[in-house]
């Protein structure tokens, strides 16, 4: 088959050089027309869906109190943590558009930022595995608190060079804090990162 198809049967460049027949032997076309649609077009969602959207934008100023005000708790802890290189949260005084977040959400800079551990992949992984109330998930904006390790997830297959090109670290969690209570929210970061410093 090599050869012979080679948008399916070689490296992709647009998929950080993916090759489509080895991630799925009998779908491989399928595979690549759904995943460069939604990376060029977006997904549709549906109609229940979009009611549901509707439902919640009802009570997400009230939510949004909430996410903002443990993203706060989390993010200082967070700062005065030693396993912590960086926490990038536009509140902060040292974040490159903090005078432009005061102006533009005067009541807070939302719930989801990235954390630099100082940490390897393998680090950054058992961060992950040992959390038990932040869910592994890439979407973001849940009421529950999500938590995502890019280089052992969504961008495994790049190398710690392009990775750091990209901005991002081996250490690198992006955090999408929730409802929870903020100090069950710190005590499970704080385990993790115990963990993690232990790997």
């Amino acid at each position: 088959m090599r050869g012979k198809f080679p948008t399916l049967t070689e490296p992709y460049a647009g998929f950080h050089d993916m090759t489509f027949s080895e991630e799925s032997t009998t779908a491989a076309f399928l595979l690549r027309a759904r995943r460069e649609g939604l990376r060029d077009f977006g997904a549709c969602m549906a109609p229940m869906t979009a009611w549901q959207v509707l439902q919640g934008i009802e009570t997400l100023p009230v939510r949004m109190e909430k996410h903002v005000a443990n993203a706060r708790r989390v993010v200082a802890f967070l700062r005065e943590h030693p396993m912590v290189a960086s926490v990038s949260y536009p509140e902060l005084p040292d974040h490159p558009d903090h005078a432009l977040a005061q102006r533009l959400l005067p009541r807070g800079c939302g719930a989801v930022f990235p954390v630099n551990l100082r940490a390897t992949r393998e680090q950054g992984r058992r961060f992950i595995e040992t959390l038990k109330l932040f869910s592994h998930l890439a979407n973001v904006g849940d009421a529950k608190s999500l938590v995502i390790h890019p280089a052992s997830t969504t961008h495994f297959r790049m190398s710690s060079q392009d990775l750091e090109r990209a901005g991002i670290t081996e250490g690198t969690i992006r955090l999408s804090i929730g409802l929870e209570d903020p100090e069950d929210l710190i005590e499970d970061l704080s385990r993790a990162l115990h963990a993690a410093g232990k790997a």
